[in-house]
């Protein structure tokens, strides 16, 4: 570890270690270590990290209290919320204990030593400030993509079948338990394709009907989203899903749960088409009216590449959090020298 460096600390496998990398990437002397998500089990274990020298640490709230020194500035990001009593319905026995006793705790406890607060929605932000009772101020940070990375392929979207993309961990959270049923709902002009996610452990189920990806490597997603039309996610919580933004900067359709922080993102009708929570019916028929209408497809997916170019890029999330770091250190905070803003 950097002395006096800006250190991030996130568990490896989520979508947060997406975002600090693309930070690690344009801020000069920031640093990420991602830590095994199995030291959670035993939060003690992660007081190692405080023998370096930080000049200010950014973590996400679950287990910041226990990476970050005492006398060293704390920001915190909320990339999703899951302790509120909505979630226990999707969430193991073993789960709930832990959201509604230690993580909880631990999550207070980093709220009261935060210097800055941020969240990547204002869905999430809400929920924060409702089921926590937290009063303190929250910034609103949006995840943002790389848009010469992720951009629409050249060729015209193909005939045949609908190329659909699932593309996350397969969870009931992220609604991959439904997705046999829309599968066989939707009818032979569909055709759902999925990954299995970044976590390690979560195997492949080769579902009947649909076409598995594998684990693919974030940096090979790029090519991977110009293969397909549309993007399902029918998730029940998301604090602001990267796949999502990456789907759309790529030019894709999204068809996508009625929930969370993706009201934010996808304009009813004109990007994509949002569904109930849970109901496979819904997904299928949304997948069935976008495989007749390909000239529809075309249209919502430019309009999609368009609002993330408008709101949602690289440059803006970088940012945002360089503003809250150089407030909350007093000083300017250098960008590396191929970083343009």
């Amino acid at each position: 570890m950097t002395s006096g460096a800006i250190s991030a600390f996130v568990p490896h496998g989520t979508g947060a270690t997406v975002l600090h990398a693309s930070l690690a990437a344009n801020i000069r002397n920031y640093v990420v270590s991602e830590y095994l998500p199995i030291l959670e089990v035993c939060p003690p274990l992660l007081l190692r990290y405080r023998r370096n020298r930080h000049s200010l640490v950014h973590a996400p709230p679950d287990h910041a209290a226990f990476v970050c020194p005492r006398r060293t500035p704390l920001v915190i990001t909320f990339h999703n919320y899951v302790l509120d009593r909505v979630m226990r319905r999707y969430s193991s026995a073993v789960q709930r204990l832990h959201y509604a006793t230690d993580l909880r705790l631990y999550t207070r406890m980093a709220l009261r030593r935060a210097a800055a607060v941020t969240a990547v929605s204002n869905f999430t932000a809400r929920l924060v400030r409702e089921d926590l009772r937290f009063a303190g101020p929250i910034e609103v940070i949006p995840n943002g993509v790389d848009v010469g990375r992720f951009r629409p392929g050249d060729a015209p979207p193909q005939d045949g079948p609908l190329r659909v993309l699932f593309s996350g961990n397969l969870t009931r959270r992220k609604g991959a338990d439904l997705l046999p049923e829309i599968a066989r709902l939707a009818g032979p002009d569909v055709q759902i394709h999925y990954t299995t996610g970044a976590r390690a452990g979560i195997g492949d189920p080769r579902w009947a009907g649909l076409h598995p990806q594998g684990r693919v490597p974030h940096d090979q997603m790029p090519t991977l989203y110009r293969r397909f039309d549309a993007l399902l996610l029918p998730t029940v919580r998301e604090g602001m899903s990267l796949a999502l933004l990456e789907a759309m900067a790529s030019g894709l359709v999204v068809v996508a749960s009625d929930a969370a922080s993706n009201p934010e993102l996808i304009e009813p009708r004109a990007g994509g088409l949002l569904c109930p929570v849970g109901e496979p019916e819904a997904y299928a028929d949304a997948l069935r009216t976008l495989a007749a209408d390909r000239e529809r497809v075309r249209r919502m997916g430019q309009h999609n590449r368009q609002v993330v170019e408008s709101r949602y890029t690289l440059e803006r999330m970088v940012a945002g959090y360089l503003a809250v770091f150089e407030r909350v250190l007093g000083k300017p905070v250098p960008l590396r020298g191929e970083a343009r803003l």
